[in-house]
């Protein structure tokens, strides 16, 4: 009885499993995709893991990390993300997570690298930046580093809508590093970005634990504006209310400006608020961050700098002073509300005229001069060279010289070494026409991020369900109504979803014009579509078959 005996053991490693969350950590009950996805980790597979805001993607780590001979390294995009995951570490019976960044005294270092060499430390805590330094990559080629996790794990994909070139270098650094399991987790992934993570970081017969992006507590309403101060001013008075009916909420806005003035204003109406955004210093946000945490300040009035990593269950409100860059963006935004899973209220104010800034911060051109002076310095050298070394030979400031290199790695030309150096890798390919594809590959991305816009302007203005135009996004289906919404409220979101057709779901088609894409959403008059190279477009479906504009392509996945 093979099927019998495995089905014993299975049962028996996720009983162990929920012991040690128990035991060591506290938690009495584990979901069964953070079980399925440690099972995956226990057994030495790569995973990639996509679990909504709040559903405890940290735990899938934690806890296989007991069961596992060696350190495992966590890669976390921000110096505030890693504090929060290793204090929660601390907090159990686990052995000591430490972290090597740039903010700490070369004693603190020296001390955490210590920890870990001589088994103290069980958890490694390191940025994307830390692993292009010689040394770094060094003194992990000595440990045993039985489990690489990748957080936030979307920054790696140019389709995804937080894209760091740094996460570009991680592929070479896992294999240097004698490829163990990857581990990588993140909140928001529609299908093309799920590809491009597995291809990007190399995932070798790899698993994916995939949960469901709704979360029906919270109530979803856009209020519309013509007048920038009415909007302001109804901010203020909801906000306030909310508050005082509800209790901590927080506040997106688009500018540092409009932080500090939407926190004084609330302030001066008797709410305990503060501003958040990259400006401030380092202390200045902690301080910030513990005060929220510890319910010393119920309403945070911030960038989109806040929040990753934020773990506070009684968030009863998030509103959106300016629409966001994408639903991407919002979606992980509004996923602070609510963690408890009692109701909690979202709410986006909106302008269409602010889209026009969204639309104005992509406009600027990629720097064609630039990037070929860069491809022609790398082709010229006959080994490779540092990125401090550029500034040598092209003249732009480090900032514009990394965003040259970031986009001719795009394209294949220009690579990264295991210690983090920079190398001409097409010979075959003369450096202006690596300069020519570069630029291309911006006028893609941009054209991307501006399509990403018009999603959310859809998501705004939109009539029907705005749950399910939501979900759609994310190319998950809602077959109802889902009833707690404001369009919902209305009586307008009513329709029924059409059933797929021909149009399924994830499936991939291929335009006369636009190529291939991937279908996100099917409504019953409109098809909502991600193209490979010009991004989101919702076309109407009868001009689709009126005029064969779709072909779908025989394979179902991309």
């Amino acid at each position: 009885m093979p099927g019998y005996h495995r089905l014993v053991k299975a049962t028996e490693r996720r009983e162990e499993l929920q012991r040690i969350a128990a035991e060591v950590f506290g938690w009495p009950e584990l979901t069964g995709e953070q079980l399925e996805a440690m099972e995956y980790v226990v057994a030495g597979r790569d995973v990639l893991v996509v679990l909504p805001t709040g559903a405890g993607k940290s735990a899938i780590y934690q806890v296989p990390a007991l069961k596992l001979d060696g350190v495992t390294l966590v890669v976390s995009p921000l110096i505030a993300l890693q504090n929060d995951q290793r204090e929660s570490i601390e907090d159990s019976r686990a052995p000591d997570a430490v972290a090597v960044n740039s903010s700490q005294r070369a004693s603190e270092r020296k001390s955490a690298w210590k920890a870990v060499e001589e088994g103290e430390a069980g958890y490694l805590f390191l940025s994307p930046e830390q692993l292009s330094k010689e040394d770094v990559l060094g003194t992990l080629n000595e440990l045993k580093i039985s489990l690489i996790v990748v957080d936030e794990a979307h920054c790696v994909s140019a389709w995804g809508h937080d894209f760091r070139p740094d996460y570009l270098r991680l592929a070479p650094v896992i294999e240097r590093l004698g490829h163990p399991p990857v581990l990588a987790l993140t909140a928001t992934a529609a299908l093309p970005v799920r590809e491009d993570i597995v291809e990007r970081l190399g995932l070798r017969d790899h698993r994916e634990v995939i949960a469901g992006f709704d979360r029906p507590n919270l109530h979803l309403s856009v209020e519309r504006f013509s007048d920038d101060e009415d909007k302001r001013h109804t901010l203020i008075a909801l906000a306030r209310s909310l508050t005082n009916e509800h209790g901590t909420g927080l506040v997106y806005v688009a500018s540092r400006k409009d932080a500090e003035y939407f926190a004084d204003e609330l302030a001066r109406a008797g709410v305990r608020a503060a501003a958040y955004h990259a400006g401030m210093k380092t202390h200045g946000r902690e301080q910030v961050h513990e005060r929220f945490l510890d319910g010393e300040v119920d309403v945070v009035v911030a960038t989109s700098a806040f929040g990753m990593g934020i773990d506070k269950p009684d968030v009863r409100f998030v509103l959106h002073a300016s629409a966001p860059d994408s639903l991407d963006t919002y979606y992980q935004q509004i996923g602070r509300a609510g963690r408890d899973g009692e109701p909690a209220t979202i709410t986006l104010l909106y302008r269409p005229q602010d889209l026009g800034l969204q639309k104005f911060l992509t406009a600027a051109k990629a720097p064609e001069e630039l990037l070929g002076q860069v491809a022609k310095t790398l082709g010229e050298n006959g080994s490779p060279v540092r990125p401090s070394d550029l500034k040598d030979t092209v003249d732009a400031s480090a900032a514009r010289r990394t965003k040259a290199v970031n986009l001719l790695e795009e394209t294949g030309a220009v690579g990264t070494t295991g210690d983090g150096r920079l190398e001409y890798v097409d010979r075959d390919l003369p450096p202006d026409e690596a300069a020519r594809k570069a630029v291309e590959a911006a006028e893609r991305h941009q054209r991307l991020v501006r399509s990403r816009i018009e999603m959310v302007r859809g998501y705004a203005e939109t009539m029907e369900c705005r749950r399910r135009y939501l979900l759609g996004y994310f190319g998950e289906q809602l077959a109802e109504p889902c009833g707690n919404c404001d369009t919902c409220d209305f009586g307008t979101g009513e329709r029924k979803r059409v059933e797929s057709g021909k149009y399924a779901v994830n499936s991939t088609v291929r335009h006369s014009e636009w190529g291939r894409g991937a279908v996100m959403s099917v409504e019953p008059d409109r098809v909502t579509i991600l193209f490979d190279d010009i991004g989101y477009k919702t076309l109407d479906l009868s001009a689709v078959d009126e005029n064969d504009l779709l072909t779908v392509e025989e394979t179902t996945t991309r």
